[in-house]
């Protein structure tokens, strides 16, 4: 199946059902994409798909047939989010920080203190008290680079179970929500989503 992985067409051999973080890291040997909880609810196998941040473990690699996916290899050690979580202490054991600088590389340019907490709301870190992470966002957001250089230039939001993007009155990350609320809000792209009833 071919599509564009970290900036470059590729071929992969794999069945489409098979879920797109297991052929990330098996046939295509990125395990720069962890595995958490396997259900969408932690956030740690986040990617970009269009510039948009899904789970991994969600999307059944046929949807990304022609499309665009970004994993943290993608960034190429080179991101502002991957320099400032290292200066800011947003990393800790590291299971998470993928994940969480993938979302955070969908957030737009300018996102405010309460867009960073809302867009992160996906990405569960049981090490760090979040500030260290907010922290960092911040201040890669501050020194964002433009879309002439190495990093992906497309970038979108975390999308909701509407398809909307998240605002700063969107639910805490210490709230309480349905479970189903989590795993819908990332989804894949609605045009990535055809035929997958």
């Amino acid at each position: 199946m071919r599509f564009v992985l970290n900036g470059r067409e590729v071929d992969v051999k794999a069945h489409g059902m098979k879920r797109l973080l297991d052929v990330l890291r098996g046939e295509c040997g990125l395990t720069g994409t962890k595995e958490g909880c396997g259900e969408g609810e932690c956030g740690a196998c986040t990617v970009l798909l269009d510039g948009q941040a899904v789970n991994a473990c969600l999307v059944p690699f046929g949807q990304v047939r022609g499309h665009s996916v970004t994993t943290i290899e993608g960034l190429r050690g080179r991101h502002p989010l991957q320099r400032a979580f290292v200066t800011e202490g947003g990393t800790q054991c590291g299971v998470c920080t993928p994940g969480m600088i993938m979302a955070a590389a969908a957030l737009p340019k300018g996102a405010t203190r309460e867009d960073v907490r809302v867009g992160l709301a996906g990405n569960i870190c049981r090490c760090t008290g979040y500030e260290g992470i907010y922290r960092a966002v911040r201040k890669a957001h501050r020194a964002r680079p433009t879309a002439h250089d190495s990093r992906p230039t497309a970038h979108g939001s975390r999308l909701t179970a509407q398809g909307s993007r998240p605002t700063a009155q969107g639910p805490s990350r210490r709230s309480t929500r349905p479970k189903s609320g989590l795993a819908a809000r990332r989804q894949p792209p609605a045009a990535s989503r055809k035929g997958s009833r």
